[in-house]
């Protein structure tokens, strides 16, 4: 592999990466677990399992990355959170 190849290859990778973002949920005194498990699996495709995990750590820790991804799809799963009255955003 010539050094142009290596570093297009790395620049690819670099991209790839800088195109990720994530979505934060917030810990809050308002939601019940059940509202953000029903809202994670709704809004995030997440299994029962992989909600309940995520309300878990929202509760203990104050908050979770739920989702990652292309922030274009990120946009209309963070605003339907959002709308159900959770705390969150894309970083």
């Amino acid at each position: 592999m010539s050094s142009q190849e290596k570093t297009s290859e790395e620049l690819l990778v670099h991209e790839e990466v800088l195109t990720q973002n994530e979505i934060v949920l917030y810990n809050d005194d308002v939601n019940t677990f059940d509202h953000v498990i029903e809202t994670l699996i709704y809004a995030c495709d997440h299994t029962s399992e992989q909600a309940e995990q995520c309300s878990l750590i929202v509760h203990y820790k104050g908050k979770c990355t739920v989702k990652t991804g292309e922030y274009k799809d990120l946009k209309p799963r963070c605003s339907m959170l959002l709308k159900a009255g959770l705390t969150a955003e894309i970083v």
